[in-house]
């Protein structure tokens, strides 16, 4: 716990600074980065630039849209990363992953009637917005769709956390303890799928 507390701490600092320093493209990186598989949390990021906002720094709803800008050019990064590269990897190392081709035409067949609502719901969960680009890649989603709702759910996340900064002001950084337990949560259903997988690839064969 000791190192995760010191690591949140570290990326704070780090994501302030650079915000600081590049203003509004500080935030379009940072929040590019998180939507591949950086571990830069937004809300390590909006609620300081929702600060910023506070202070008359930066313009609240011009902060929230370069926001979701960097959200979309992350997320079609690592999109074209799982359309171009995802599948011939898994077919042939996949079975190293415990991923075979099963899995592979229930991740298509998932996104072709669900890719919609995954998209804009994944924006508001730790983790699996980092990550959800990459499958979505992988099923061929129609890229305009993938775009629209990635925006829609980025927005009104980064919009939220952004709030939560201005609100706050100079105690930008409690948003993390608001959001600790939910991010604690997320984690142990994200471990207990991981174990299910495991066990339903390994021990029922």
């Amino acid at each position: 716990m000791e190192f995760i507390e010191k690591f949140v701490h570290e990326t704070a600092k780090f994501t302030s600074q650079l915000i600081s320093g590049s203003g509004y493209f500080g935030v379009f990186i940072l929040m590019a980065a998180e939507s591949t598989m950086v571990p830069l949390p937004s809300e390590l990021v909006m609620p300081f630039a929702g600060y910023l906002a506070y202070t008359g720094k930066f313009n609240f709803w011009f902060v929230a849209f370069i926001s979701a800008l960097g959200t979309i050019f992350g997320s079609l990064f690592s999109y074209y990363i799982g359309e171009y590269g995802g599948e011939p990897f898994l077919e042939k190392y996949g079975r190293y992953l415990l991923i075979n081709q099963k899995d592979l035409e229930w991740t298509h067949k998932w996104f072709n009637h669900h890719g919609e609502k995954t998209i804009f719901i994944s924006r508001f969960i730790p983790v699996v917005r980092h990550l959800i680009s990459i499958p979505a890649g992988i099923a061929e989603m129609n890229v305009m769709r993938f775009t629209i709702f990635t925006f829609l759910g980025g927005f009104l996340w980064n919009t939220f956390l952004t709030y939560l900064g201005y609100k706050l002001g100079e105690n930008w950084e409690l948003v993390r303890q608001y959001t600790k337990p939910f991010s604690h949560a997320v984690a142990g259903l994200l471990l207990l799928g991981v174990i299910f997988f495991i066990y339903k690839h390994v021990y029922r064969k």
